[in-house]
């Protein structure tokens, strides 16, 4: 295990090309499930589904968070270094079955559709409005709208994909399950482990990243709010009790910069992360009051010399194998 510490200054010039909203499209229902109306009329086209299994009222706060960040892609700076890392990280160069959790806007699918290749390629993603986008991005895949944890949950997950015209619409296991960023928002993150290992073939490779419990710490000193992030050792227990070959666990620290502390709440804004998104039950609230402490305590304890506040992401990578 190792730690790589990296800076990354807060872009301070605006970009003038806003980001293409995805629009939502009809879909349709056929054989009990939802597809975009362009596929139903193109057999030789992927297909796009939605999940028949209603999201909790979190997972739907959750999904309208990132359905409003739309721009995401301007300010996920350390995400996109995530991304960057892990395709670094993946053993082979093709897969017969790939499933991609939590894609989101598309920046790791984009990524990995320029260095792997799939003959059967599938996506999950919490958010309808994102289905246009990753179908754009790839084509050729299935994409799944709905709750990953849900999907990984059952045994079978191949019917929840409308797999038309595939040589083997039958349970099929995945050479390469791939995630960044998306894990941390489970419910019940380590259940990823046990759940992966059932839907992965023999020698197939487990890919993904969370974030630590130092992850956001100025955040949650000063709030008392944050998701609740497993430790290094959980997930490691959690390997070693599914027999996984353990390939690389290692931690990233990146630090950002913000000209105040208004500007890091803006941030995790755009990011899709709202301060009272945690595992709490009680409701986080601001006040003109508490947002006045919180700026004046921000800059009291986590000032750099320039003057200019910061905040720290940790990212835990996990990387494992399929004995």
């Amino acid at each position: 295990m190792w730690v790589i510490e990296k800076t990354v200054g807060q872009g301070m010039e605006k970009n003038k090309k806003k980001i293409k909203q995805t629009v939502k499209q009809n879909f349709h229902k056929v054989n009990g499930e939802q597809l975009n109306q362009d596929k139903l009329n193109n057999p030789l086209s992927s297909s796009l589904s939605l999940s028949s299994l209603p999201l909790s009222p979190r997972k739907q706060t959750i999904a309208s968070h990132f359905a409003n960040a739309d721009k995401y892609n301007q300010h996920a700076s350390v995400q996109a270094q995530v991304c960057d890392l892990l395709i670094t990280k993946i053993r082979s160069p093709h897969h017969h079955n790939l499933l991609e959790i939590g894609a989101g806007q598309g920046q790791l699918t984009q990524k990995i559709a320029q260095y792997v290749t799939a003959d059967h390629w599938y996506i999950n993603e919490l958010c309808e409005e994102h289905a246009p986008q990753l179908q754009s991005i790839m084509p050729s895949a299935n994409i799944h709208i709905g709750d990953a944890e849900q999907l990984l949950s059952l045994d079978n997950i191949s019917p929840n994909f409308n797999i038309r015209n595939h040589p083997c619409n039958h349970h099929h296991l995945f050479n390469l399950i791939i995630s960044a960023n998306a894990v941390q928002w489970f419910d019940n993150p380590l259940t990823m482990i046990a759940n992966a290992h059932n839907h992965l073939d023999h020698g197939g490779q487990l890919l993904f990243n969370t974030f630590t419990p130092n992850n956001f710490h100025q955040i949650k000193q000063l709030t008392g709010q944050g998701l609740h992030y497993p430790s290094e050792q959980q997930w490691l227990n959690e390997l070693n009790q599914h027999d996984f070959q353990l390939l690389e666990v290692s931690t990233h620290r990146y630090t950002l910069y913000f000209s105040s502390p208004y500007q890091v709440l803006k941030h995790i804004k755009q990011t899709g992360v709202s301060v009272n998104n945690t595992d709490s039950n009680a409701s986080f609230r601001w006040t003109k009051s508490s947002l006045q402490q919180f700026h004046q305590a921000y800059q009291d304890l986590f000032s750099s010399e320039n003057g200019q506040v910061y905040l720290t992401y940790e990212v835990l990578l996990i990387s494992a194998g399929k004995k």
